[in-house]
């Protein structure tokens, strides 16, 4: 028996959550999985798992272990993607993390167009706003709107991006004017929570240095379609991502606000673990979406 199955095996019952299910789960015996488990820790001299009649759990061994041997077993498997490309369609499954923001929107129209002309490719979209640690959690690639920082990942921009403070003619025509980001908190603000501080918005003068300035308003919401709509109807000053509010911004029905103290350095990326074999499945995928914003532009 060599030592890839074992490995194999023992990933297996800890994806499953147990030997049980991972006997269902891929076909084989729970005492033949339970063997090659038994033969692992045997080859390395050390206890991976916790075994009793009503619990499942890994030593501090086997979490170490499991971290690095899937990091290996999807380098084996991604060479083999590799090896297959050009004699190979395209199949699988792609599990993706996305900000609701993102698919939510129009630019979400990207993935559903991905998984039209790849009707082999099955993509599991996973979205949330919370930051996703894609190789503990097992995703192959993130869609992140951001200033992109060095996180050890790889990443590949998309399409540039960035908001607008916006509010209705009418809005301005009551509260109005407002000719610098202070001005904010003297009037009703629409609170976007997916924000990283509430409760105030971050300005930035154009010399570079920052300003915080505290914000209250009728609605706080985690969603920025919300936070469109309260805005069309005059409710107050938002800040939106501009590929949600850009239409209402050439039609008219809202003015951009404090457009030179609002940071432009931002973009929409796909990110993917830092990985020597890149899957051909991602590979395509972002070809895809870097080719769907140029003609989406």
């Amino acid at each position: 028996m060599d030592t890839l199955t074992r490995i194999r095996a023992f990933i297996d019952v800890v994806d499953a959550e147990g030997f049980s299910a991972a006997a269902r789960k891929t076909g084989r015996s729970k005492a033949l999985l339970s063997k090659y488990v038994r033969e692992l820790e045997d080859e390395l001299g050390a206890l991976l798992l916790n075994r009793t009649t009503r619990q499942f759990s890994m030593t501090e061994a086997g979490h170490t272990y499991y971290r690095t041997a899937a990091d290996i077993l999807k380098e084996i498997d991604n060479l083999a993607d590799l090896v297959r490309e050009n004699n190979a369609d395209l199949k699988g499954k792609l599990k993706i993390t996305v900000p609701r923001t993102f698919i939510d929107a129009d630019v979400g129209q990207s993935l559903i167009d991905f998984a039209k002309e790849n009707p082999d490719l099955a993509l599991e979209i996973v979205a949330e706003d919370r930051f996703v640690d894609l190789i503990e959690e097992g995703f192959d690639l993130a869609i992140r709107i951001t200033k992109l920082d060095d996180s050890g990942m790889i990443a590949r921009k998309l399409s540039d991006f960035r908001v607008y403070a916006c509010a209705t003619p009418a809005f301005l025509e009551q509260y109005g004017p407002l000719t610098h980001p202070q001005d904010l908190s003297k009037v009703p603000f629409l609170v976007d929570t997916n924000s990283r501080n509430h409760n105030s918005v971050r300005f930035f003068e154009p010399d570079g240095g920052a300003i915080s300035v505290a914000v209250t308003g009728p609605i706080e919401v985690n969603s920025p379609q919300a936070t469109l709509r309260a805005a069309l109807t005059g409710l107050g000053v938002a800040i939106i991502p501009d590929f949600i509010v850009k239409p209402h911004l050439d039609s008219g029905a809202l003015i951009s606000l404090f457009d030179d103290y609002l940071p432009a350095n931002r973009g929409i990326y796909a990110i993917y673990p830092h990985r020597r074999y890149l899957p051909a499945k991602v590979r395509v995928l972002v070809d895809f979406l870097y080719g769907w914003f140029r003609r989406n532009a």
